[in-house]
């Protein structure tokens, strides 16, 4: 057997309620979906922290080679 988690009464309430509501039958099978989500979220916001630095990092030169380019583009912007 596992460790016991104590739980506030509403919090009781709400877990009994999801569990009704999306027909699984333990309460701990709610919460290790509530995990699930929360993990799959933390590693979504990671991700974007990562392209978020790359995009930092590259911005720079990425500037540099695109004005590179229009200075011997045959259309010439305004």
């Amino acid at each position: 057997m596992g460790i016991l988690l104590m739980l506030h009464e509403k919090d009781n309430h709400r877990i009994d309620h999801l569990k009704k509501d999306l027909g699984i039958h333990k309460k701990i099978d709610v919460i290790r979906a509530a995990l699930l989500l929360l993990e799959k979220e933390a590693e979504r916001l990671k991700r974007i922290k990562r392209w978020k630095h790359a995009t930092k990092l590259v911005t720079k030169s990425s500037y540099e080679v695109n004005r590179e380019f229009q200075r011997y583009s045959r259309i010439k912007s305004k």
